[in-house]
């Protein structure tokens, strides 16, 4: 069994070198564990040199903050150098290009490519035409598997486990990339499930199906006081203004928010998340409370989308 140096330590196997991130449901659960153990190692023990002379494509048809410049200061901290854009606008799709060619074309300036795409699917279009690994930053309401997996790494580094915790995802269940992947890692481990949305943004059939095939216990809840004495994790997302009119999403907004005073009721170990941006979900007075952990979250960006550099492109 082939051997290689990972920060430092002799890792086995490397089975992510060459392949492409698309969606939760392709990666092995050894293959998650590899990442969330490289993605500690790098958090404690930079390596600048890993990805020196390696070109990372960032290619970003859809606007982005968080995830967008944690892969480029990923791949900058690990030596490497990004090109791309961050706005369609500003490209060849603009003249009538199809995402085909230009992803054809990109593959060959580039040694990995990482695209965020307005269109479900066009993650995996990419993978299906270049000839480079490919990275899915978020295809529409399909998929956001980095997200995931930094989520995974941050409820485990907050709790120090995965397995047993209890944890609540709030907001919107239906609609939102991040839940959809997220529910996907989370069904491979001995979790208990809280689901608090809006019966209009609840859960999908689908998802819900998967649970109980993967024998995770889980509920529905309409509201957040309801469950929060149970809670390790409270997983908070934003409702998106455009799928309603203005009073749903206002009575929507309110009903969803966090309530401060409800913290009260929660357990000392309660650690909140989101996978930002927020809107009025979460005020701005729990950003100091010991329950907050959301910017520390989004840090963690870096870490793991480091791992996943380091892993599909060192073998």
């Amino acid at each position: 069994m082939a051997k290689h140096k990972t920060c430092g330590k002799l890792i086995m196997n490397n089975t992510l070198y060459g392949t492409d991130i698309i969606s939760i449901a392709d990666l092995q659960l050894d293959q998650i564990n590899h990442i969330l153990k490289t993605a500690a190692q790098l958090k404690a023990k930079p390596a600048p040199d890993l990805l020196q002379h390696k070109i990372i494509a960032n290619c970003f048809f859809e606007p982005s903050t968080r995830t967008r410049l944690s892969f480029e200061t990923a791949a900058l901290r690990l030596g490497a150098r990004v090109i791309g854009f961050s706005d369609a606008e500003n490209t060849s799709i603009k003249k009538g290009e199809s995402l085909h060619d230009s992803i054809k074309i990109i593959a060959n300036y580039a040694d990995l490519i990482v695209i965020r795409h307005t269109h479900a699917g066009a993650a995996r279009l990419a993978a299906d035409v270049a000839n480079k690994p490919v990275i899915n930053a978020g295809d529409a309401a399909n998929q956001h598997p980095t997200q995931a997996l930094l989520d995974l790494f941050t409820i485990k580094e907050c709790q120090q486990k995965i397995a047993g915790l209890n944890i609540a995802l709030t907001g919107d269940l239906k609609y939102g990339r991040t839940i959809h992947s997220l529910i996907q890692l989370l069904a491979l481990f001995d979790i208990r499930l809280f689901l608090i949305a809006p019966e209009a943004l609840s859960l999908s059939e689908q998802f819900a199906n998967h649970l109980k095939k993967k024998g995770i216990k889980f509920s529905f809840h309409q509201s957040i006081e309801d469950v929060i004495h149970k809670l390790d994790i409270l997983y908070m997302t934003r409702i998106q203004q455009e799928r309603f009119t203005p009073l749903e999403y206002q009575t929507f907004t309110e009903h969803y928010a966090l309530n401060p005073a409800c913290l009260h009721k929660a357990k000392p170990n309660l650690k909140i998340l989101h996978p930002l941006p927020r809107v009025n979900e979460i005020p701005m007075s729990i950003d100091n409370t010991p329950h907050a952990y959301y910017f520390e979250q989004a840090a963690n960006g870096i870490w793991v989308r480091q791992a996943l550099l380091n892993l599909l492109l060192n073998k």
